[in-house]
């Protein structure tokens, strides 16, 4: 293939050979540049949303520990057994944190955050067939604790991580065991047809935040052309002017040199080299100055021989 495609380039001349040369390292630049800032953007770019999960996900858990250890211990001791305060659930308080949060930012608007059960008390967190999917998976005996990955909701791709959720306090089973035993306010408020039945240490459902992908990957793109773009002028400006340069002190002096060595081989004697650069033309330059003197020299020699011998 390396023959077949030399071959057309030994009938071109050299100022187009500098070009061709220069028109594939230019291909070959931009084409290496663009693969390398891809990845290097895209890597960047994963981070980004992978960082921004992890840190919804802490700032939740942290409002799930405070309200376990130190919200509801209080306002438990103000209830009997037949009160229900959902502010005492960690699940509820880190829902309407993530709500409050939602409205006064609107970063935030199309983010999301589920507890989604197999068996909810609110139907509003009913696992849907993806999460089902998921909590299935958190549940196998291969004991995970975390999985992330990508899903797509409508026009908009989510990155999402997901931990499991599990009943591992017996006292949170008076809620959850029977509704005969669950308090009768939470009854009243939520019905006796879901949530009951839980087990101990048993993956019930999954915690998942949800990031979307959209925007930093639109941001990603966009940063890509401006950066692309710019090394292509560079790299265009850098190739025209080495074209340049290879044209005016490579090509043009060797043309020079072919046509005085032709003007000499038909006797024009006259004909100059012109001065000589520093460089390896200005060698082949003065190469072809000795041997013009050199010839001249025969020539004369020659000519002497002959006057001498009439």
């Amino acid at each position: 293939m390396l023959i077949n495609f030399s071959q057309p380039l030994k009938n071109l001349a050299l100022a187009q050979k500098l070009t061709v040369l220069l028109l594939v390292i230019f291909i070959g630049g931009i084409s290496l540049s663009g693969v390398a800032l891809a990845n290097i953007l895209n890597y960047k770019a994963q981070n980004e949303i992978t960082s921004q999960a992890s840190l919804l996900f802490h700032t939740l858990n942290s409002v799930r520990d405070y309200t376990n250890t130190e919200v509801t211990p209080r306002l438990s001791a103000n209830l009997n057994s037949n009160q229900f305060a959902p502010q005492t659930i960690p699940s509820y308080s880190s829902r309407r944190v993530f709500e409050k949060l939602r409205e006064r930012n609107n970063e935030y608007q199309n983010f999301s955050y589920k507890e989604a059960m197999l068996n909810p008390t609110n139907i509003n967190d009913l696992a849907d067939n993806f999460e089902k999917q998921i909590i299935q998976k958190l549940s196998g005996t291969n004991n995970l604790q975390e999985t992330s990955g990508f899903r797509s909701l409508g026009r908009e791709k989510y990155f999402y991580i997901a931990r499991p959720l599990s009943i591992n306090d017996a006292s949170c089973l008076r809620c959850h065991s029977s509704p005969e035993i669950a308090p009768k306010e939470m009854v009243q408020l939520y019905g006796n047809k879901n949530g009951f039945n839980w087990k101990l240490n048993t993956v019930l459902g999954t915690q998942m935040v949800s990031v979307p992908t959209n925007d930093i990957l639109q941001k990603a793109y966009q940063s890509w052309f401006l950066v692309m773009g710019i090394v292509t002028v560079i790299f265009a400006l850098a190739i025209y002017f080495a074209n340049f340069w290879l044209r005016r002190y490579v090509v043009k002096p060797i043309k020079r040199v072919v046509r005085v060595a032709e003007a000499v081989s038909t006797g024009d004697m006259e004909a100059d080299f012109g001065s000589a650069s520093k460089d390896e033309v200005g060698s082949l330059v003065e190469a072809f100055t000795r041997m013009k003197i050199s010839l001249v020299m025969a020539i004369r020699r020659l000519e002497q021989s002959r006057a001498d011998n009439r």
